[in-house]
């Protein structure tokens, strides 16, 4: 395995063979011992992401997903997706995936140029990513996503459209369409490729969009495009700052709790290196943090206004312990602005604040 220049994901590069039983174990103790955050709630999704989960046999899932159902209950239609890349190795686990109870599929194409892929460090080719598209299609996955970017190094406008119509053909339920962006810690911040200008990018972004529109993925987050009915639960849950486990090496999470003295939200993370998360095994914890009163609005924010339809008031409330009123000013400040929209309880970004979210949010700091 080896890591993309672009990545800024906890992904590692590793040779020799994966500790896969080693790890599922790690996986179901972490597990365990954040049980008590769940609070009997029923489980709504799980995402499987981060470095490469498809190198992973369906079995570990299948043990996984056992050993969580006997501990805590799934919600009836739990959307349980897995990331994978296209190489034909992997993609021929999707039918066993799909048995073990994977039933959405998340496909990281990135582009459907070969030497875009080798600039982007991907390992596989653009024949590879039809082919992984068409066997998931085959094992019985209507509920997919693809992941693809634009303004890659160099890249022009048609270029762009054609990775985008490429994958189009594929009627694909959801996609995952946004700009590399250059990240620090990666290869590519250290050893630049050459961008691509601004102006094409605004191109893109008018004609792509266009193209989207016209086959009925709804823009409904910043990057996420989707048929009706088909956004992804998992996702939405983070953007409505919602709670959510985060279990295995380097994994996020975020929870609220009650108590007499009110609503306070933490934020948990897991030791980061694969190494030390195996070896920590009484607590694989490494950070447990309680945000602050004046940190949660923004934390909020940065999440909720990504999303095309905003939020309601009532949810500010539910999810922050916070009143409204104290971000009320501000709010009026952008009304005025023309960059968002209050309506009936409900704050939604106009066009130019959606185009303009960095400076919407900065009001917020």
């Amino acid at each position: 395995m080896r890591k993309c220049p672009y990545c800024d994901f906890n992904s590692h590069e590793a040779s020799g063979a994966i500790p896969e039983a080693q790890y599922v174990k790690a996986l179901c103790e972490d597990f365990d011992q954040d049980l008590e955050f769940i609070q009997g709630r029923p489980i709504q999704s799980m995402f499987i992401g981060g470095g490469t989960p498809s190198l992973f046999s369906a079995n570990a899932y299948r043990q996984l997903f056992e050993h969580i159902q006997q501990r805590a209950q799934f919600a009836v239609a739990c959307e349980i997706t897995l990331e994978a890349n296209p190489g034909t190795a992997e993609a021929e686990k999707f039918a066993a995936y799909r048995a073990a109870g994977i039933n959405r599929l998340s496909l990281g194409i990135q582009s459907f140029d070969d030497d875009q892929l080798k600039t982007l460090g991907r390992i596989h080719s653009a024949a590879e990513a039809r082919a992984a598209i068409a066997m998931a299609r085959a094992a019985g996955y209507d509920n997919f996503n693809l992941d693809l970017m634009y303004g890659l190094p160099q890249q022009t406008p048609t270029q762009a459209l054609f990775d985008l119509e490429q994958a189009l053909t594929f009627g694909p339920a959801h996609l995952s369409w946004y700009q590399l962006t250059i990240e620090p810690n990666t290869v590519f911040y250290h050893q630049p490729p050459v961008i691509t200008a601004e102006e094409p990018i605004i191109e893109m972004q008018d004609l792509g969009r266009e193209l989207l529109d016209q086959h009925a993925l709804l823009r409904y987050e910043v990057s996420a495009y989707a048929l009706p009915q088909r956004n992804s639960l998992h996702n939405l849950n983070y953007w409505q700052f919602g709670d959510y486990l985060g279990i295995g090496a380097g994994a996020h999470g975020k929870i609220t709790r009650a108590s007499a003295d009110g609503t306070s939200v933490w934020r948990i993370r897991k030791h980061k290196q694969p190494r030390h998360y195996l070896a920590n095994s009484l607590s694989r914890r490494a950070e447990q943090v309680q945000l602050t009163s004046a940190a949660l609005p923004l934390e909020f924010l940065l999440n909720a206004l990504r999303l095309r339809t905003g939020f309601s008031t009532e949810l500010f409330e539910r999810r922050t312990g916070i009143s409204f009123s104290t971000i009320g000013k501000r709010v009026e400040y952008l009304v005025n602005q023309g960059l968002l929209v209050w309506h009936e309880a409900h704050i939604v970004p106009t066009d130019k604040g959606y185009e303009l979210l960095n400076s919407v949010l900065e009001e917020f700091v």
